[in-house]
């Protein structure tokens, strides 16, 4: 088979497509033919050693796949050879890739590889978020910051489900369009002029109850400045630079909330949940609720193009690295 690989974290440029011998499941455990693997903003970090766990080495990219169960080994009777899955795996931008059987999940009929290769992890964070931690209720108003991204985008077909009202900001037209397309009801550009008038605006002359924020950058005070009386602001991630810091006192002001939102802590400490959670997200897809828009996609040769483009912050949902046609 065929996989990508890297002996050190120094370099995107160290990374070499290599060929080895397929694994074999063991117990517990199935074998994947992957057909596509999600490329993310985190897996890049992580392939250059940047992100807050370093992964041992050498290192093959990519976490989340969408493929066919090859093989099962012992004690796998949730799964057999043939069946669709998403996956969770190690070393996914490879032909073929392991898995453990409570780590790959069977999904809808309507559902692509692709789509399913950038799904989890997105879709559970925006669910996780605005059910757990943000109590989102049907007709509040939502903001979601950096919409355009792969969780930005989750969070806006996930918080329409939801019954919110969304407001979308992203920085370009392209970006606010796309936001538009998954379902926002309103977009704002990011410009910080007047952002905060252009926002209340938005939100018929108040605030928002919930902000999503994935980017935490420079409109990080100024969103929660923004919010309504008993709001929560949402911390999802920092890919908006150095991360911010707020003054105690305006949570006081506000009557809001600042709150974490860590789908990996999430899904190891409330794991029953958070697999109830990714049912009810594919049973959303497959009744046509949910319907994940595909980013950029790469061909398994320009897995390098694929590290650098997720890294930029250009990308318009999940960007996808095709494995196999």
């Amino acid at each position: 088979m065929k996989f990508v690989q890297a002996a050190t974290l120094d370099s995107i440029a160290d990374y070499r497509l290599l060929e080895g011998d397929a694994p074999r499941p063991g117990p517990g455990h199935v074998l994947i033919k992957v057909a596509a693997c999600g490329v993310g903003y985190v897996d890049a970090l992580v392939a250059l050693g940047r992100y807050q766990v370093k992964p041992p080495l050498p290192h093959t990219p990519g976490k989340e796949v969408g493929g066919v169960v090859e093989a099962v080994g012992s004690g796998v009777d949730n799964l057999k050879a043939g069946d669709r899955v998403m996956a969770t795996v190690q070393g996914g931008f490879a032909q073929y890739a392991l898995a453990a059987a409570t780590e790959a999940i069977k999904i809808p009929a309507r559902m692509t590889f692709a789509q399913a290769a950038g799904f989890r992890v997105n879709y559970l964070t925006a669910l996780h978020g605005l059910a757990d931690r943000g109590a989102l209720a049907p007709g509040e108003r939502l903001l979601v910051l950096g919409a355009a991204g792969g969780v930005g985008m989750a969070a806006i077909q996930v918080g329409k489900a939801m019954g919110a009202q969304v407001i979308a900001a992203a920085s370009s037209e392209e970006k606010r369009a796309f936001a538009l397309a998954q379902g926002a009801d309103q977009v704002i550009d990011t410009t910080p002029d007047g952002w905060r008038d252009r926002l209340k605006a938005a939100c018929g002359g108040t605030g928002p109850d919930i902000v999503f924020d994935p980017v935490c950058g420079p409109l990080f005070e100024p969103a929660f400045r923004s919010l309504a009386w008993r709001g929560r602001h949402l911390v999802v991630g920092f890919v908006g630079g150095p991360i911010p810091a707020l003054r105690a006192n305006l949570t006081l002001m506000k009557g809001a909330a600042l709150v974490g939102v860590d789908v990996r802590q999430f899904a190891l400490f409330e794991a029953k949940k958070a697999e109830a959670h990714v049912a009810e997200l594919l049973a959303w897809v497959a009744d046509g609720r949910l319907s994940p828009a595909i980013g950029r996609s790469f061909a398994f040769e320009d897995f390098a193009p694929a590290l650098e483009f997720a890294l930029s912050g250009k990308g318009l949902g999940k960007t996808i690295l095709e494995i196999a046609s």
